[in-house]
C-alpha cells in the first residue's frame, strides 16, 4: 500500500509515533485503524478502476472512512491521563 493515498501516516504525520504505539498497546485503536486501512484500500481500488463500484457505494465508503478517521483523530488528540504517585 505504499502509494495508496490517505494512509494514516500521511493524514497525521505529527502522530506517527503515537499511531505506532497505539496499534501495539490499544486493541480498540488497532481495530479501528485496521478498519480504516481496509476501507482506504477498497476506496483506492475503486478509484483506480481495479474494482469499480457505483457512486452510491463509493459515497458510503468515503463516509465510513471519514467516520473512522474522525474517531482515530479523537483518540490521537485526547489528553493523556498521567497518574501521580502517592
Amino acid at each position: 500500500m505504499s502509494n495508496t493515498p490517505h494512509q494514516l501516516a500521511e493524514e497525521f504525520p505529527e502522530y506517527v509515533g503515537k499511531i505506532r504505539h497505539l496499534r501495539e498497546a490499544d486493541g480498540h485503536f488497532r481495530r479501528i485503524a485496521d478498519e480504516y486501512d481496509v476501507m482506504n484500500w477498497a476506496i483506492h481500488r475503486a478509484e483506480t478502476d481495479i474494482e469499480p463500484t457505483d457512486d452510491l457505494r463509493m459515497t458510503d465508503m468515503r463516509k465510513e472512512r471519514m467516520r473512522l478517521k474522525d474517531e482515530i483523530y479523537g483518540i490521537l488528540t485526547r489528553p493523556e491521563v498521567v497518574e501521580e504517585l502517592p
